[in-house]
């Protein structure tokens, strides 16, 4: 048995920027991190006792003999990708939900590539070589509207900045010391809005808007990256915040899908409530949101009480396999 642990993330600062119709003509950078969550995939050969030939259990069970027959987009593309014919049966856990903001649906291809290169070829492969065919398989085999930072960021593991250009991708960490992740995750909080979304139907809302229209938004948004690293250099994690916060307001004028009413009030109460800073995860529409609460952890734990809710922890891992 083969099992594949890959970490959720956040993206703090530069979402956007990690689109390839953007990054290949200016450049793009993100800083995000992984944190202590994570999606479990387990891989088996199946025994030949049974009429199917492929079990796949998420929240729906499908047996199957043929991998064309599979409901399940991602599961049935890279089955044929990779000529798997033999039996094979592959369970999903999740520690959060998908469509959440969380970078849940690289997490889930990262995973299966990851399980998957170890099953066919009885070798480990590098965090790079993950990546680079996660990018290329969900944009390319896929076809999803989807930036580039998740997959890396799913790959790897950490607190970083990744840079991307027409020649690929460079990622340099900015916060290892264990005593100052400890120091800034203690402030961020991540609530659940309640509502879930499609993250390529919200990105294909702005894509192609990125170059004309909202190009200014975009160069907005990598000069608050640049703030922003030099700020976490400093361990100013409180002006850090802040640019988090005004990155949002600009993330916001790029669709009118990113985020809505109830969106919009829940973040106005939470910074009554103790919130100085926060943005939406992911494309926007929905799913998490990540609130800094720098000081009235309590007013802010009092108004989450209802909501479903986790503190913060980063992990500096990403995508593992254990072969059983």
């Amino acid at each position: 048995m083969i099992i594949s642990k890959t970490p959720y993330r956040i993206s703090f600062l530069g979402g956007g920027t990690d689109y390839p119709v953007w990054y290949e003509k200016y450049g793009g950078e993100v800083v995000s991190a992984t944190i202590n969550k994570h999606l479990y995939l387990t891989v088996r050969d199946l025994p030949n006792f049974f009429n199917h030939k492929f079990r796949l259990v998420y929240s729906k069970i499908e047996q199957v003999r043929n991998p064309k027959s599979i409901s399940h987009k991602v599961v049935r593309e890279i089955l044929l990708k990779k000529k798997i014919s033999n039996g094979l049966e592959i369970h999903y856990d999740g520690d959060v939900p998908s469509k959440s903001g969380l970078g849940s649906s690289s997490a889930f291809i990262v995973g299966i590539i990851n399980a998957l290169n170890y099953y066919t070829k009885k070798k480990f492969f590098s965090c790079k070589e993950i990546a680079q065919e996660s990018i290329i398989f969900e944009r390319k085999i896929l076809r999803e509207i989807v930036g580039s930072q998740d997959q890396i960021a799913c790959s790897y593991g950490g607190f970083n900045s990744l840079k991307f250009n027409n020649n690929g991708f460079k990622i340099k960490n900015i916060i290892s010391n264990e005593s100052e992740l400890k120091k800034i995750q203690k402030n961020f909080f991540i609530v659940f809005t309640g509502q879930s979304r499609i993250a390529s139907k919200v990105a294909k809302s702005y894509e192609k808007k990125l170059l004309n229209e909202k190009k200014s938004e975009l160069f907005k948004i990598l000069d608050l990256v640049k703030q922003g690293k030099k700020l976490l250099y400093n361990k100013d994690y409180d002006g850090f915040s802040q640019l988090v916060d005004e990155s949002w307001q600009i993330k916001k004028k790029l669709s009118n899908l990113v985020s809505n009413n109830y969106i919009d009030d829940l973040y106005k109460k939470a910074k009554k409530n103790g919130a100085t800073g926060g943005k939406l995860l992911g494309a926007g529409g929905g799913g998490f949101f990540l609130f800094y609460v720098p000081k009235e952890k309590e007013k802010f734990l009092n108004f989450v009480r209802d909501k479903i809710y986790f503190p913060v922890e980063f992990t500096s891992k990403g995508t593992e396999l254990f072969v059983i």
